[in-house]
């Protein structure tokens, strides 16, 4: 509104005026915290864990596999790639943080059903609200991964 006075450093489109405010839970600070043990569930293949930290909708959406899953049927989809890839580990690469954003950049590895050691990179896209994840959006090189084994 014209003459009203803003906070010091506010600039309009900035994300407390697109975003009105956000939640501490959702605050950057928070969120790091929330996706270091969103990371360790998933290297642990701890599917409670890994579903507790979703909101009830959330939506997996794997872009390169084609994939995608929402609410209950999240769990099941995860504990089919941990079927498919029981040795699964991630390991971060870099981390980006925002309110209510976290973008994870990740390198992947596991053993193929033909023995060969592969790795592959990623990069996991998590809008979060309540301090949960809201969506999981995977964008990763599976499709041309290299092989460990030489």
């Amino acid at each position: 509104m014209p003459g009203a006075r803003r906070p010091s450093g506010f600039r309009p489109g900035s994300a407390a005026e697109i975003l009105g405010g956000v939640s501490e839970s959702d605050s950057a600070p928070a969120l790091e915290e929330m996706i270091d043990r969103y990371n360790q569930a998933w290297n642990a293949h701890d599917l409670d864990a890994i579903v507790s930290l979703h909101t009830p909708g959330m939506v997996f959406e794997n872009h390169t596999a084609g994939e995608r899953a929402e609410g209950d049927a999240v769990r099941e989809h995860i504990g089919a790639i941990f079927e498919s890839w029981p040795d699964l580990a991630f390991a971060g690469r870099r981390l980006y943080v925002r309110d209510g954003l976290v973008v994870s950049e990740w390198t992947a590895t596991a053993t193929a059903p033909d023995g060969r050691r592969l790795t592959w990179d990623g990069v996991d896209v998590f809008p979060c609200e309540d301090g949960r994840i809201l969506r999981k959006d995977v964008y990763s090189a599976a499709h041309r991964a290299r092989t460990l084994d030489g």
